[in-house]
C-alpha cells in the first residue's frame, strides 16, 4: 500500500513540475550593418494573449523614429541587412502599423529613440507566436531601419536602409 502510494505522488510531482515550464521564448542580438552603429538585445516571450516584444536598442541618432520590422530569413550574412529577405507576412497581409487590423506580422511598432540614441520598449503582440504556427519568429530576421515607417508604402513602409540585423533564435 506505502508502496502504491509513493508511485502515485510521484507521479504527482512530477506531473506537476512539468506545468512550470518556462514559456517558449527567442532572442535578437542586433549587430549594426555596415557604416551603422546600432546594436540591442530582443526579445520575444510568448504570454497567455500573445507574444511579450521588449528589448533595448542603442547607437542610433538622438531622437529619431525607426522602421522595425521582422524579415523572411534570419540571415545577416550580406552586410547591409539585405540577406534578411523581406518583411515576414505568412498571412499574405498588406503592410501597415503593428496596431492596425491590417499588417504583416513582421510590422512591428517603431523604435523611438530618447536624447542619447537609446530606444527602449517592451509591448505585447496579438500577431507573433514563437516556437509554433505560421506567425512563429524563430529563424526569422530582425531589422532596424534609418528611416521612420510611413505605415503606407507598399510593401515596405518606404523606412530606408537596414542599419541593424539579427536572427532571432530560440531562447
Amino acid at each position: 500500500m506505502n508502496r502504491t502510494l509513493g508511485t502515485v505522488l510521484a507521479a504527482f510531482a512530477f506531473s506537476g513540475c512539468a506545468g512550470l515550464q518556462p514559456a517558449p521564448s527567442a532572442t535578437a542580438q542586433l549587430a549594426p550593418t555596415n557604416g551603422n552603429t546600432a546594436t540591442g538585445l530582443i526579445t520575444f516571450k510568448k504570454t497567455a494573449e500573445g507574444v511579450l516584444v521588449s528589448g533595448q536598442v542603442q547607437g542610433l541618432a538622438p531622437n529619431t523614429e525607426h522602421g522595425f520590422h521582422i524579415h523572411e530569413k534570419g540571415d545577416c550574412s550580406s552586410g547591409d541587412g539585405m540577406s534578411t529577405g523581406g518583411h515576414f507576412n505568412p498571412d499574405g497581409k498588406r503592410h501597415g502599423a503593428h496596431n492596425e487590423t491590417e499588417h504583416h506580422a513582421g510590422d512591428l511598432q517603431s523604435l523611438k529613440s530618447d536624447a542619447n540614441g537609446v530606444a527602449k520598449f517592451s509591448y505585447e503582440s496579438r500577431t507573433l507566436s514563437v516556437g509554433t504556427g505560421i506567425t512563429d519568429v524563430i529563424g526569422h530576421g530582425l531589422i532596424v531601419h534609418r528611416d521612420p515607417d510611413d505605415f503606407k508604402t507598399q510593401p515596405t513602409g518606404n523606412s530606408g536602409p537596414r542599419i541593424a540585423c539579427a536572427a532571432i533564435i530560440k531562447g
